[in-house]
């Protein structure tokens, strides 16, 4: 007998759904699976077995064959297990026919129980699209589940209880969906470091607020303890919350590769990734025979963190240039091209020679010119280009450190950041960018008028510094985020001053 049960694949951080056709014909016991499947689709065959034995059904002693189409669709992942197994019961009549509008999702142990299985949220959302009414998903993943709107979500926590329920003996209650969102409130937001906390450095910490208001580049440059790190690890606390649709955006990129957390089935903050700088290629971009995400992706819609910039090697720094202009990165192989987000705040610190104080005016520089000038060159020109804003991280002194803590406090800066974002939240209605770095050259024309005295004042400084027109974009969008901070409807002389200030040689 032949029967058809409907699950959902990923494929980079898409869904798409696919038919599981099951037949049983006389023969020699045999279980087959066909349809491009992984190491993980065909070991399913000992776990569909054992599951539906040790759940109190019959496994059928003859020839089992397993279709899972499209058949040019790779199917990889565990999440086949409940599909087939489910199947494999209605073939042999041990239950009655599944609705055709249901889509089940899950692995199984050998005890039949359903266990968490990544990408849940995009092959719920594909579901949906598809205009099916219910999903069987694991107990552990329900609530992520019940993210997406407009389809009933029904936890599974065995196979038995699934059985019972299509054989109406014992109904699973749904998960009742909060797709509503609810951004997360200050005192919620937990931080290890606060801007109170840092002594001195006004001028990085206004940097950090101008970068933070506008989702800007950002390279930090000073002496060893200047505070360089610190200030970075304090840029989460003035980040401000994820509207709806870039919380999402995270949550399927986390559920995809396997790191959203048990506890928080929505990730309300944004994303601070700071990888080491042995890191590959592959680990920093995504990649591998079936490309999954690198850190620029795991790090969409928050801050990329680059400590010691110069000591990645060269290569892993240009992959980087492609994505922070196009916010996308295409991953090619073999079998496809994958496309995964990449809209990402980049934050990198440095010294500025190999000892470290260059520029230091209290310890002496032991490094010779050459070594400084190719410690420097590891840092390609255009890579550089594609940065807004440039801080020189002095020492501080004794004085300040031993002030008590009187600064602003990052609730502060945050609320600021705030009125700025939804001043381009605004802007942007019409044309779907969340901040101003996203702006193109149309954007930058209509949005980024300055007047007269700010016109003149950036002719002079194309001229003496050789800004480039990447670079002329730059700071027309970063001047227009410092009139956003200051409530400004036009662009000023002060704030195009500002903006030039935080280019190299400003």
């Amino acid at each position: 007998m032949l029967a058809k049960t409907k699950t959902c694949a990923v494929v980079g951080l898409d869904g798409y759904v696919v038919e599981v056709e099951v037949d049983i014909s006389p023969g020699l016991p045999s279980f087959t699976i066909v349809g491009l499947p992984d190491t993980a689709v065909q070991e399913s065959r000992e776990r569909v077995r054992a599951a539906i034995r040790n759940s109190g059904h019959e496994f059928p002693m003859r020839r089992v064959t397993v279709s899972l189409a499209p058949a040019d669709l790779r199917k990889a992942g565990p999440a086949y297990d409940l599909p087939i197994a489910v199947a494999v019961l209605l073939s042999t009549g041990q239950i009655p026919e599944t609705p055709e509008s249901a889509v089940f999702l899950g692995e199984l142990s050998l005890d039949g129980a359903v266990r968490h299985t990544n990408g849940i949220l995009p092959m719920v959302a594909v579901a949906r699209d598809e205009d099916f009414k219910s999903v069987f998903v694991p107990m552990a993943d329900a609530q992520e589940a019940a993210l997406v709107d407009g389809i009933l979500t029904l936890p599974a926590v065995s196979l038995a209880q699934v059985a019972g329920h299509l054989r109406g003996d014992a109904p699973i209650s749904p998960v009742s969906s909060n797709g509503a969102y609810r951004g997360s409130a200050p005192g919620e937001r937990a931080h290890g470091v606060d801007l109170a906390d840092i002594r001195g450095q006004e001028h990085s910490k206004r940097a950090l607020e101008v970068a933070a208001a506008g989702a800007h580049n950002l390279l930090m440059t000073g002496p060893p303890g200047s505070g360089k790190t610190l200030l970075a690890r304090a840029l989460p606390s003035v980040l401000p919350h994820m509207a709806q649709r870039e919380a999402l955006e995270v949550t399927k990129i986390y559920s995809v590769s396997g790191l959203l957390p048990a506890s928080s089935p929505l990730i309300t903050e944004r994303p601070f990734r700071s990888p080491h700088y042995t890191v590959s290629n592959a680990g920093l971009v995504g990649g591998g025979r079936i490309p999954r995400p690198g850190e620029i992706t795991l790090s969409h819609r928050g801050v990329l963190f680059l400590d010691e910039l110069p000591e990645f090697g060269h290569t892993v720094l240009e992959v980087l240039r492609q994505p922070i202009e196009d916010k996308v990165v295409t991953i090619s192989r073999a079998q496809g091209s994958l496309t995964f987000p990449a809209n990402f705040m980049l934050v990198a610190a440095m010294n500025p020679c190999p000892c470290g104080f260059a520029t230091d005016p209290i310890k002496e520089c032991t490094c010779t010119p050459s070594a400084v000038s190719r410690y420097r060159k590891r840092i390609s020109g255009p890579l550089l280009d594609r940065i807004d804003l440039f801080v020189d991280v002095p020492r501080v002194e004794y004085e300040k450190l031993a002030t008590p803590p009187g600064a602003e406090t990052s609730s502060q800066v945050r609320s600021r950041i705030e009125r700025a974002r939804e001043a381009q939240s605004e802007r942007f209605s019409d044309s779907g960018l969340i901040s101003n770095a996203e702006m193109g050259p149309v954007e930058v024309w209509n949005f980024c008028q300055i007047d007269d005295t700010a016109t003149g004042l950036l002719q002079a400084a194309m001229k003496q510094m050789h800004l480039s027109a990447r670079s002329y974009h730059r700071v027309l969008k970063l001047s227009r985020t410092i009139a956003d901070l200051a409530g400004a409807e036009t662009i000023g002389t002060p704030h195009v001053a500002e903006a030039l200030q935080y280019r190299p040689g400003g």
